[in-house]
């Protein structure tokens, strides 16, 4: 793992914006989907998939869904169901309420708060199956109130149409009743435009791969989206005090993500970026998926040594990282001068996937420095809101003419006058 002086380290922001040709295969596909429907999702699957799934086949049964409890184990299934429950109760103190204001002359105004009336969560299958996603992006939604929640994951790859079990099973629990054997573009268009198999959605949540994240770039404005997520990334702000076995089991939790994650640790100790490098090494051979860690380390990963702990605080600000850490004697003491971030964990025992899987706030985290104006996937994500105003006849009599005064110096004169003809039939003109 490279060892620098973080004067040498250049951030880099460029968005992922796929390549010309990625960009056309996406367009042809969100085409072919607006015109045929079920027939094209079908053609894909068999395509990309290649899995032959007929209209009628594209929807997941109860029963699959209950064969699905018993392919995993007990274990994972009092996990799942304990994590559920603290993202459940995280979420719950989130819940904003409508609101209005009574004023003395009698005018009301106030905000009307409702949930969106049909979301859409892609569940990816590729390199991994992610139940605890299913989690996080199905219990806000629960809780904001979503009537209809549906989740679209690829059947297996040359297989028989299944779905992880695990992915299932994590659905059920959180009571999608909804769920369809489509991955991919096709997809994400499928939940834009509707097909007669899947009604549209209001917005699209979860994760994919570079098609997926263009799609739904492609598809923004007719539906609404999350995000655009980049690759998983992790700093850790480290002093001396810091265990290297700990920050370097931390920072290969992020690499082994994909090839592209980002790990980056930021220390005033020399000693200790030293130590951690070479305990990487060490603890990397040991991993299953050691080779995409191998690539996303090399490329993405560095520990970078700063002059003192203030001037990390204000690297990481620059930075603004998905998740960080703050492996410091006094962790406290630095988190009011942390500025941007998308989760933040304290002390030796707070370890990323404490957050990705069971403490409760929500693992979707905003990437590539975006942290910096946006915030991880929350109950807001699923409401809308409504501005409400009764204005009364004492009021408009009031501020009238100053409503006029703004209207005219705009240029507006419909405006002006929609006013003028109230004023005057109340003989205040």
């Amino acid at each position: 793992m490279r060892v620098m002086s973080a004067k040498e380290f250049k951030i880099n922001r460029d968005v992922e914006q796929g390549t010309p040709e990625q960009n056309e295969a996406v367009r042809s596909i969100i085409a072919q989907v607006k015109q045929d429907g079920d027939a094209a999702l079908a053609r894909f699957s068999e395509q990309f998939d290649r899995v032959k799934v007929e209209a009628g086949q594209l929807r997941v049964t109860e029963e699959e869904v209950q064969a699905a409890y018993g392919r995993v184990e007990p274990e994972f299934l009092t996990a799942l169901r304990e994590a559920a429950g603290n993202i459940r109760l995280f979420h719950e103190k989130q819940r904003r309420q409508s609101w209005m204001d009574l004023q003395p002359d009698g005018t009301v105004l106030g905000q009307i708060i409702r949930p969106l009336k049909r979301v859409g969560v892609y569940v990816p299958g590729g390199k991994a199956a992610y139940p605890s996603s299913v989690l996080m992006n199905v219990i806000p939604a629960q809780v904001a109130g979503v009537p209809e929640i549906v989740m679209v994951t690829p059947p297996a790859t040359g297989g028989t149409a299944g779905i992880d079990p695990y992915i299932l099973v994590a659905a059920a629990e959180a009571g999608v009743k909804e769920i369809y054997r489509v991955g991919g573009a096709q997809a994400i268009a499928a939940l834009a435009y509707g097909t007669a198999s899947i009604p549209r959605v209001d917005k699209i949540f979860g994760p994919g791969n570079i098609y997926v994240a263009l799609a739904k770039r492609h598809v923004y404005g007719v539906v609404d989206i999350d995000s655009f997520a980049g690759p998983s990334e992790i700093a850790i702000l480290a002093d001396e005090s810091a265990d290297p076995a700990y920050a370097a089991a931390d920072i290969l939790s992020q690499a082994e993500h994909d090839e592209m994650a980002s790990a980056i640790l930021v220390t005033p100790s020399a000693k200790l970026a030293e130590a951690v490098a070479l305990e990487v090494e060490r603890q990397l051979k040991l991993l299953p998926r050691r080779d995409i860690a191998r690539q996303s380390i090399d490329n993405y990963g560095a520990v970078l040594i700063v002059d003192t702990i203030e001037d990390g605080v204000s690297l990481i600000n620059q930075m603004a990282p998905e998740h960080l850490e703050l492996m410091t004697a006094e962790p406290m003491s630095l988190l009011g001068k942390i500025e941007n971030a998308g989760a933040i964990f304290l002390g030796a025992y707070s370890s990323e996937p404490v957050g990705d899987y069971f403490a409760g706030p929500n693992h979707i985290i905003p990437t590539n420095g975006t942290a910096r104006f946006s915030s991880p996937v929350n109950v807001d994500d699923f409401m809308k809101k409504s501005s409400m105003i009764y204005y009364s006849k004492e009021a408009l009599l009031e501020n009238g003419h100053k409503i006029m005064t703004l209207a005219r110096h705009e240029g507006l004169e419909a405006h002006a006058r929609a006013i003028e003809i109230r004023l005057q039939k109340e003989g205040k003109l």
